[in-house]
């Protein structure tokens, strides 16, 4: 079961409170700690590819598109 497929079931067991608070013990997904889905872009929320480092928290195709505006030159 995906994310997005707990939330909307969430959305729809909103109007029923001890169903709703049995599922999400059995079937919220954990926090992640390390690995792939730990960080996610902050600006289109991609997993993969990950740019941590200066705190910026990219995927690296959002880092190309606005790396001139942050400040980042590229040399070659």
């Amino acid at each position: 079961m995906t994310a997005s497929d707990w939330t909307k079931i969430s959305k729809q067991l909103k109007s029923k409170p001890a169903i709703l608070k049995k599922f999400t013990k059995h079937n919220k997904p954990k926090e992640r700690k390390f690995g792939v889905a730990a960080k996610k872009c902050r600006r289109c929320g991609r997993f993969g590819a990950h740019l941590g480092q200066y705190e910026l928290n990219l995927c690296r195709q959002c880092f190309r598109e606005i790396a001139t505006d942050i400040g980042f030159n590229k040399y070659s």
